[in-house]
């Protein structure tokens, strides 16, 4: 036999998995249809943030953190409330996933070269009580160099087995169909699709030039989820999130279709939890497209007004950055599939990033000097360009000016003046007082005592409407795709199981495809930065399980 193992798809954790089985002296081939320049997936498109407990870089800014509060989010976040079926391996694989985070992770990543911005983000605040959704306190790692800083220590993996001979990696490459020979899984076959010079990102040529059939002792899954096939999203939307939006941007390649899901369930694998969904409500149109229907997620901080498409202000908790589920139910629930942010240039400048390797350069780059420009007056460079060229901002000296460039925007009047003039300057008074009933305000004054938000996040409490902080800027948000949190559900070694929860032999998997473990390691929700994570620790449980138990 040719291969011991076959992964298929050559994003993150199959780079983890794959290095794993290669160092423990496994052949491997490894499988994707993409072309070669889309090595990592979509990990390499990430921010790079991760889920980490207890570190050294929370506890020198002053961040108490544990285990113990971490599982306590983790649950108040997820809501498992399918136990005995659906969620019994999900929960398995968060515990693990916690223990990880807040045990080798770090050092695990810090051995291979990765290394972290020293300011943790605060993503996912909640809103709630203290067993409810939400980090109670700041987790978000920022890997220097972004994603593809994350992706450069397994792709140098991968590349070393492949130059030792063990590692067969063939992109272009589709998988049709699981081999099965007297129920186990033995091997794959497909079309071989015609070579491409597409960019990373780009849409490739589906052009079939031939097939393809390999066998091997065990197939291993990591082709991700279904963020970039929005008729698969509409198909298994949840009816607790209201109506499937009519429009949505993507916030994932087009090649993120979902195909190897089916084809494995075809195979013997059991699919659960297919209504659970991670899709982010702060969507912009981009302004440079790669992929069809591109969206850029902003990562906004506290302080902007957040509107129905009416005009109608959001209720608790639905703030910027504390409960991005609970903003999409509420959305939806408005009877239309956009919002608004309305805030000024002295809040942007201080409170909007957004998501993304190529958005955030200094970041990606490693350039502590254009780093230590965001302290400067004014947006970053990516922010001011969309502020210029992106479909989706409005700019105005006065409130009429911008309310009418909003309607016109959106070719409608559903929204009124006089309305929201009443909403936003009777959220203004609020700030005469150190203190405020108002619930977005007594947020805002909280975040500014954690010195990382007060340093570079949250601008200082101010009245939108005061001239010396404007232009005002009004922002059309749309729902951006992004990740499937159900999938093929495995046991803590990543082994398939079929319907009577019986692993499939020979049959594996590893990422976003399995729900990042277990068919739903989320739940309902996420804490954000356990994505890439996720996909981190799916694929080397699996390789490292896997490389034990082949012969």
């Amino acid at each position: 036999m040719k291969y011991d193992v076959i992964v298929v798809g050559a994003g993150l954790a199959g780079l983890v998995a794959t290095a794993e089985l290669a160092e423990a002296g496994k052949k491997v081939l490894l499988l994707d249809q993409e072309p070669e320049a889309s090595l990592g997936g979509q990990a390499w498109w990430s921010f790079g943030g991760l889920f980490l407990v207890n570190s050294p870089e929370q506890r020198r800014i002053g961040i108490k953190d544990s285990r113990e509060l971490a599982w306590q989010d983790w649950l108040g976040a997820a809501g498992f409330d399918r136990e005995e079926d659906e969620d019994v391996w999900g929960k398995k694989w968060a515990e693990a996933y916690v223990n990880f985070a807040a045990g080798e992770k770090r050092q695990w990543l810090y051995n291979m070269g990765v290394r972290f911005f020293p300011v943790v983000g605060w993503a996912e605040r909640g809103g709630y009580l203290a067993e409810g959704h939400g980090n109670s306190v700041p987790r978000f790692h920022i890997v220097w160099g972004t994603g593809p800083g994350l992706v450069k220590p397994f792709e140098e993996r991968v590349r070393k087995g492949m130059a030792n001979g063990l590692i067969d990696y063939r992109p272009r490459h589709r998988v049709n169909e699981l081999i099965t020979e007297n129920g186990t899984v033995i091997g794959a076959r497909g079309d071989q699709l015609v070579p491409s010079d597409a960019a990373r990102g780009e849409s490739s040529s589906r052009e079939i030039i031939g097939d393809f059939e390999y066998h091997s002792q065990a197939v291993m899954v990591t082709s991700g989820g279904i963020g970039g096939n929005h008729e698969l999203i509409r198909e298994n939307w949840p009816a607790r999130l209201g109506n499937p939006p009519k429009n949505m941007i993507s916030g994932v390649p087009a090649h993120v279709d979902g195909r190897m899901l089916s084809i494995t369930e075809k195979a013997g694998g059991r699919i659960v939890n297919r209504d659970r969904m991670w899709h982010y409500t702060e969507g912009i149109n981009n302004w440079n497209p790669i992929w069809p229907s591109h969206g850029i997620r902003i990562l906004p901080g506290p302080s902007s007004i957040w509107l129905d498409a009416e005009g109608r202000r959001f209720p608790t908790p639905n703030f910027p950055g504390f409960d991005t589920l609970g903003t999409l139910e509420a959305i939806m629930k408005s009877g239309y599939d956009y919002s608004w942010f309305i805030l000024n240039q002295k809040i942007i400048e201080k409170e909007f990033a957004l998501s993304g390797s190529e958005q955030n350069p200094d970041l990606t780059e490693k350039s502590i000097r254009k780093v230590l420009s965001r302290v400067l007056p004014g947006p970053t460079a990516p922010v001011k360009a969309f502020m210029e060229k992106g479909e989706d901002f409005i700019i105005a000296d006065t409130l009429p000016e911008l309310v009418s460039g909003m309607n016109n925007l959106v070719e409608n009047d559903l929204l009124q003046l006089e309305e929201i003039k009443r909403q936003i300057h009777s959220r203004d008074r609020e700030i005469d007082n150190p203190f405020a009933k108002d619930l977005q305000i007594t947020a805002i004054h909280g975040a500014r005592k954690y010195l990382g938000d007060k340093l570079i996040r949250v601008a200082p409490p101010h009245k939108i409407l005061d001239p010396k902080a404007g232009p005002l800027i009004a922002v059309r948000l749309n729902i951006i795709s992004r990740k499937t949190l159900g999938g093929l559900q495995t046991d803590l070694s990543g082994r398939v199981l079929n319907a009577s929860g019986n692993p499939v032999p020979g049959l594996y998997a590893a990422g976003e495809v399995s729900g990042f473990g277990g068919g739903g390691i989320h739940g309902y929700r996420s804490l954000e930065g356990t994505f890439v994570g996720g996909c981190l620790f799916t694929g080397r449980q699996a390789g490292r399980f896997l490389a034990k138990e082949l012969k």
